[in-house]
């Protein structure tokens, strides 16, 4: 692994085609931009369409040679999941990136589209509907990767199946790294998955650290400690990056910053919390998942 690894050393992408979840802003951004920049394909799926546009015209601004998409999704309603995968499937014969980004942090109690508590059902379900939906042209695609964002937050809980859909009882924050625990739960079945039917497809996670983005508005402490702690966003996404293009590569590795408690820092491989390895919570995760979203695949 290189020493402080940058975006520079991201490998030449012509040819490949890149999504990445909430890239109007912050480290999603910077996903996009550098991944463009090295000549992949990117397209930008942003709720906020205006401000995906604005993404858009920067990064061509920027990089005139850039190939950048908006598509319009919105991860807090299924019927959204599946028009985007649709319109991506009958333009395109592959995805050799996939980069599950987009959440939201510590919101006030809210439910989705379908009725899901609102953090758990956008930065855990909604990004699992999509990969599913999205399966088949991943799977085509030789060693294609599934890189799925989580959080360092994700240490300090375990899943509560019994309360998934925060109606006994809301604690936003802990609902948030619940729901980035499940995001590595997810990532690491997958690859299991992956592994026992043979694809060279692999799925792999990645944190930011502590990264100083718009995602922490409903955070009032974070938000004050930016200025002393936190990393710039185009820091924090290189763990991602990494993650998503680095030869060395392999598939359940967790990437995040090599600093101290992984706050900022250069990339470096990062072992998750016990929790997060456990097969059998995993597997649990994925079947209550497949019976919320109504999607069953591998």
């Amino acid at each position: 692994m290189i020493s402080n690894w940058t975006a520079e050393n991201i490998p030449d992408l012509t040819g490949k085609i890149a999504i990445v979840t909430g890239a109007n802003s912050g480290i999603g951004y910077e996903m996009a931009q550098a991944l463009a920049r090295k000549k992949a394909r990117v397209i930008l799926a942003c709720r906020n369409k205006d401000k995906g546009k604005l993404a858009v015209q920067q990064i061509d601004q920027d990089y005139p040679e850039a190939s950048t998409e908006l598509m319009p999704l919105d991860l807090s309603d299924l019927a959204s999941i599946r028009h985007f995968a649709g319109e991506f499937a009958s333009h395109n014969n592959r995805l050799d990136i996939l980069i599950n980004n987009a959440g939201i942090m510590a919101t006030p109690f809210g439910k989705t589209t379908d009725g899901f508590e609102l953090q758990f059902g956008t930065n855990h379900l909604g990004h699992f509907a999509l990969t599913g939906l999205l399966i088949d042209l991943i799977l085509r695609t030789p060693q294609a990767r599934v890189v799925t964002v989580s959080s360092g937050g994700h240490r300090f809980v375990e899943i509560d199946f019994d309360n998934l859909n925060g109606e006994k009882g809301y604690n936003r924050q802990r609902t948030y790294a619940q729901s980035k625990l499940a995001n590595l739960l997810f990532t690491y079945e997958l690859q299991r998955r992956f592994e026992g039917a043979g694809f060279d497809t692999i799925a792999v996670a990645a944190h930011p650290g502590w990264t100083a983005t718009n995602l922490q508005v409903h955070w009032r402490i974070p938000r004050m400690l930016n200025p002393f702690i936190a990393q710039k966003p185009e820091m924090g996404a290189l763990p991602t990056l990494y993650a998503a293009t680095a030869p060395d590569v392999r598939g359940g590795d967790y990437y995040g910053p090599g600093g101290w408690q992984e706050l900022r820092g250069y990339p470096a491989k990062v072992r998750s919390s016990d929790n997060s390895y456990d097969p059998a919570v995993a597997a649990k995760l994925w079947t209550m998942s497949e019976e919320l979203t109504g999607l069953r695949y591998l």
